[in-house]
């Protein structure tokens, strides 16, 4: 027996995905040059007797502590689908000169970012603030995202971890 088309629709909900972001840039610059400093302590230091400590557990313990921060620093970025006629109209509102290519890539991101985006909400205006104050590979995590709830088949990847913890546990629940 078929199903009823107004049945499916009433169950249905669009795509929806979430990103974090850590807005606390100068704590991730902090974490990379410690990092550094750490490979340079691993490299050079040489005990001078057996009870003194290596200096790069206190390395290690602030790089720790600036973790913990970064991940306190998260934001996560809700972003929904808009429907078939939202998104073409965005696209078709973001023409790219070079006809080889769907959409202006300066200014499309963007749109779509805010377009989708329902927690927190922005306007392109706001998108682009924060565009200046994330980093690009944020932008893009962003980015895909935005893509991937408009163009992704709807099926949920294979997780390996999430395998690999249900085998452990022999399947039961």
């Amino acid at each position: 027996m078929g199903s009823n088309i107004e049945d499916i629709l009433k169950r249905a909900k669009p795509r929806e995905r979430t990103v974090k972001v850590c807005i606390a840039g100068d704590l991730a610059g902090e974490v990379e040059r410690l990092e550094e400093e750490l490979a340079q302590v691993a490299e050079d230091w040489q005990p001078q007797n057996l009870a003194e400590a290596h200096p790069g557990r206190e390395i290690s313990e602030r790089i720790a502590a600036l973790r913990a921060q970064m991940r306190e620093s998260e934001v996560p970025f809700l972003l929904r689908y808009i429907g078939d006629e939202k998104y073409s109209s965005l696209v078709a509102a973001h023409p790219s000169e070079d006809p080889k290519e769907l959409f202006d890539s300066d200014t499309f991101p963007r749109a779509l970012i805010a377009a989708c985006c329902v927690d927190p909400v922005m306007t392109e205006e706001q998108a682009k603030e924060l565009f200046e104050v994330i980093t690009q590979g944020q932008i893009k995590d962003l980015f895909d995202a935005a893509w991937d709830v408009h163009n992704s088949s709807g099926i949920v990847p294979f997780s390996l971890a999430a395998s690999a913890l249900l085998a452990g546990l022999g399947g039961e629940k």
